[in-house]
């Protein structure tokens, strides 16, 4: 099964293990590799593994659209371009910032003394093609074990960067994706899954993560969290403004079904071989998904837990994410897709279970990785060292976010959120200028000429209303008090609020896609309807009601 083939670099994975008993996962293998191999020099790498993870790696790269496409079908349809662009560019700048010195930081050869951070020895991957990964029983590529990485990095910056949802600046937020990743991902990594030099501390501690409980859920979850915080919250918040159902479920089904799949890649990849290790955590993904309904961070540990641990890590993350989204009511703070509920909470609970279900044999199952196992092996102290661990990554992913954020919203040109008007208007049309859904654009404005500036038309969407036509009134001061003009609004339960305007005036397209018929009007007053968002004067210009 074994072919030639060049000899790229030195690393290790995070998914192999240690040579004692103390250790967790990332390889001793790797540890212990040999000094660089020269240019000339051929070793043997096991195309089937070589194969097998460049199939993960294009199964996790199908999770970053999946969040999107999430995070866009639960936010409304004004914003709902923003989210999926933002998940893709966070993917773009993720991975230059791991080529530039993302991966060095994270799994160089040589950790600073503390244990913290690597070095910038790999900064540019260079030195990758020097060497190898050995993985035992077989070996790869580390330049593939270096980009397999690069999408952890990529999707623990995407939980994050979802604080940002319908009230976030771009712009600010990819400067904030590169430095986030630098200073809160790269160091949590390193100390989590590096086996080199003096290793990282927790790792050498003992603590087990087998694909990102810490590093990519709990540091994510934390840091929307403290994005959310510092962003504040939506207009409207704690009202009937934003008690709204999400636009579009299809979306949400869409990006569920993408992460599904992608969970495979993330799991069963993390034994970088095609391994009955990697089959393990492949049953526990699927079966943990299928128990808990869908926690993304329940299936974290698959390749420490035997299969039937993966009924109570779904039942467990599951039900205790799911009361987790009342933490942001208890603190009142506006997070806005739950980030911190289903990925800080559930994480933390997928890794204290992970201390009480792993089993050394399967473990073992690489024919390398030795650790104490947890409760099952009478290992009681290995909870601890998950608690600890954990608690860690949480409370300097919240506090650095915090940090950052709040220096960058003091930068002359990175204030993080946008004007209320632009608020109002969506992400999609002030951050963009793109929307979703191609109907949207004819149907989200009704444009009234307004002869005094500075008023506004509060309140003139009806996300939760029926998709049949409502009838709404409208009285004019110069005609008969008992004649009126009928304005019909379909398309969602649409309507207006009371506002007196000079002219009334309905473009074309706008008529013909949401059925208003309504011409020029003298004095025109709108009968009003409970709805959420709001129209906006722009100086003495029109007054632009969104409909979406």
């Amino acid at each position: 099964m074994a072919t030639n083939t060049t000899s790229i670099a030195t690393s290790t994975p995070h998914a192999s293990s240690s040579a004692t008993s103390t250790h967790s996962a990332a390889a001793a293998a790797a540890a212990a590799t040999s000094s660089p191999k020269t240019n000339h020099e051929v070793n043997l790498y096991h195309d089937g593994d070589i194969s097998f993870l460049i199939l993960c790696t294009a199964l996790i790269l199908l999770m970053i659209p999946g969040v999107g496409f999430f995070y866009s079908g639960l936010s409304r349809r004004k914003s709902a371009l923003s989210l999926m662009f933002l998940s893709i560019l966070a993917c773009a700048v993720t991975c230059i910032q791991w080529f530039i010195w993302g991966y060095s930081l994270s799994f160089s050869h040589n950790v600073t003394k503390s244990g913290f951070v690597g070095t910038l020895s790999n900064a540019f991957y260079i030195d990758v093609l020097d060497g190898k990964v050995e993985s035992l029983p077989h070996e790869i590529p580390d330049l593939l074990f270096a980009t397999y990485e690069s999408f952890f990095s990529a999707m623990a910056v995407v939980l994050a960067a979802g604080a940002v949802a319908e009230r976030g600046r771009l712009l600010p937020c990819v400067v904030f994706m590169f430095v986030w990743a630098t200073l809160v991902y790269d160091p949590v990594a390193c100390w989590t899954w590096n086996p080199h030099g003096n290793r990282g501390w927790a790792y050498a501690m003992g603590v087990l993560d087998w694909g990102g409980g810490t590093p990519v859920h709990i540091v994510g979850g934390c840091a929307s969290l403290a994005y959310s915080m510092v962003l504040g919250k939506r207009k409207g918040h704690g009202t009937h403004e934003l008690n709204y159902r999400p636009h579009n479920v299809a979306s949400v089904v869409i990006g569920t079904v993408f992460l599904w799949v992608g969970w495979f890649g993330f799991n069963a990849g993390s034994a970088l071989a095609a391994n009955m290790r990697a089959v393990v955590a492949a049953a526990n993904t699927n079966l943990a998904a299928c128990v808990g309904g869908i926690t993304c961070v329940s299936y974290d540990d698959a390749g420490f837990v035997p299969v039937w641990a993966a009924v109570p890590f779904g039942i467990l993350g599951a039900a205790l994410a799911n009361y987790g989204t009342k933490i942001k009511f208890l603190c009142n703070i506006d997070d806005a897709l739950d980030t911190f509920a289903v990925h800080t909470v559930a994480g933390l609970v997928g890794n204290i279970l992970t201390g009480i279900f792993a089993c050394k044999h399967i473990a073992h199952l690489d024919q390398v990785t030795v650790i104490d196992g947890g409760w099952v092996d009478h290992n009681w102290k290995q909870p601890i060292f998950q608690l600890a661990g954990s608690f860690a990554g949480g409370v300097y992913s919240f506090v650095m976010t915090a940090i950052i954020v709040f220096a960058l919203d003091h930068i002359p040109g990175m204030s993080l959120r946008v004007s209320e008007t632009a608020e109002v208007l969506g992400i999609d049309d002030s951050e963009i200028g793109e929307f979703a859904y191609d109907y949207v654009e004819l149907t989200r404005e009704m444009v009234i000429d307004h002869v005094g500036g500075g008023s506004i038309m509060d309140g003139n969407v009806g996300e939760t209303g029926s998709m049949s036509s409502r009838h709404q009134h409208t009285q004019y001061p110069n005609q008969h008090p008992h004649q009126h003009q009928q304005i019909i609004v379909g398309g969602g339960g649409r309507s207006v609020s009371p506002t007196t305007v000079t002219t009334a005036t309905v473009t074309a397209a706008a008529c013909g896609a949401s059925g208003v018929g309504v011409g020029p009007r003298e004095g025109a007053v709108f009968g009003r309807e409970d709805t959420k968002d709001s129209g906006v004067v722009f100086g003495n210009g029109p007054v632009v009601t969104s409909y979406y």
